[in-house]
């Protein structure tokens, strides 16, 4: 182990960030194919992929389509089956892992705090069930962490334009595949006000058109679609009809929840529990306890040091996770699902990395290694029923049911 250690700290940050995205992309690819049907939002996503990239007409009107596109160019290269259905989820799901990384590498000018950011994110569970489904929330998280790690990275760069452009691209791409994406380009834009105060209308402007410029773009199969084509004058009523789509009252459902519940994961989501080719087989959408309830923690320690020192990575990464949970008492939805909670799952990584980053000192990094090896060992006694693997029994579930609101 002392070796294995010592090899990590002589590792770059650019070989660091290869070796996460090769264990990143090794670990949600394994059996990806399982299950070999369709399962939960799948069973509409995956068929408007497919009319979207074939430019057959408009599909699932409810979303934007650059994230619907994406899985119907997945399906496309990698075969209409279950495989070829989520191999750019894969793909998106490991880039997420690299953005997580990036950002925590830019705000603590630190490997070993970056590396531990990336592992808690593919550690994460949401990440890892999302990463190997064919929906839309992996696509629009990996655009949008992307964009914060583009402006992070381009904050006090004397050329700042080519940054600014970036990011602007990614939350356009972001808000392109998922409106739960739109909010974020709020604290983004007054990010770029005050990282760019002495120029800050050119650089407004730069990172507003480059995002609306994207979004709009995103439009463009619907423009050659055989039936039903979308004209350029008809763009702004077909906002105005997808936000008619998504505040329509909706049933009670089994699953929903409040955003009080989701950081204390009182309502986790199957996403598959049936047999598959005569196996018993699930997939729970319940995020890793370790990271999800320790990341409270971290985020009452980030908060508390931030205010009293000042801090403004830690700051940050507080102000990142509240923004993102707080959001969901405000957007127009009639009910929730604990999916709601993939982004601010994600910020808890940061948290926890920040708050191992910021109290302990050298000598006392077994604290943030034994943190990882319990994360990895709540990984492993939940994989079984995040990666669909087979189960002996009809009542195999009941083995991880820790709590009685659980499925």
């Amino acid at each position: 182990m002392g070796a294995v250690a010592a090899w990590l700290e002589r590792l770059s940050p650019l070989q660091m960030a290869l070796l996460l995205a090769l264990l990143a992309e090794l670990l949600f690819a394994v059996h990806v194919n399982q299950p070999t049907k369709l399962m939960f939002d799948e069973i509409y996503y995956v068929p408007a992929g497919r009319d979207i990239f074939n430019l057959v007409g408009p599909a699932n009107e409810e979303h934007p389509l650059l994230a619907k596109w994406l899985i119907g160019l997945s399906t496309a290269l990698f075969g209409d089956n279950s495989v070829g259905w989520r191999a750019l989820s894969t793909v998106a799901g490991t880039a997420t892992v690299l953005a997580i990384y990036a950002i925590a590498l830019r705000l603590f000018a630190d490997v070993r705090t970056a590396a531990t950011a990336g592992l808690l994110a593919i550690l994460n569970q949401m990440l890892f069930v999302q990463a190997r489904i064919a929906t839309l929330d992996v696509f629009a998280g990996a655009f949008l962490f992307a964009a914060i790690a583009v402006l992070a990275w381009g904050y006090g760069r004397s050329h700042p334009r080519r940054w600014l452009i970036g990011a602007g691209v990614c939350i356009g791409l972001a808000v392109g595949c998922k409106w739960s994406s739109l909010p974020f380009v709020a604290p983004l834009g007054l990010a770029v006000l005050w990282g760019w105060r002495r120029d800050w209308l050119r650089a407004g402007l730069t990172f507003g058109l480059a995002a609306l410029l994207a979004y709009a773009v995103t439009f463009a199969p619907a423009l050659f679609y055989a039936t039903d084509p979308l004209k350029l004058d008809q763009l702004l009523a077909w906002q105005a009809h997808m936000y008619d789509l998504q505040t329509r009252p909706l049933a009670h459902h089994t699953y929903q929840s409040e955003p009080w519940q989701w950081p204390l994961i009182t309502r986790p989501i199957w996403y598959l529990y049936e047999p598959v080719a005569g196996v018993k087989r699930g997939v729970l959408l319940v995020g890793n306890p370790a990271i999800m309830w320790g990341g409270l923690v971290a985020l009452a320690a980030c908060l508390w040091d931030g205010i009293k020192e000042r801090n403004p990575g830690l700051l940050i990464v507080s102000g990142l996770y509240i923004f993102s949970q707080g959001i969901w008492t405000v957007i127009p939805k009639k009910i929730g699902f604990y999916y709601y909670y993939y982004f601010p799952g994600l910020f808890l990584t940061l948290l926890l990395a920040a708050a191992f980053h910021h109290n302990y000192r050298r000598e006392e990094r077994w604290i943030p290694a034994a943190f990882l090896v319990l994360s990895f060992g709540l990984f492993a006694y939940f994989y079984p029923i995040i990666s669909a693997a087979p189960l002996p029994n009809d009542r195999a579930f009941e083995h991880w049911m820790w709590l009685s609101t659980w499925p």
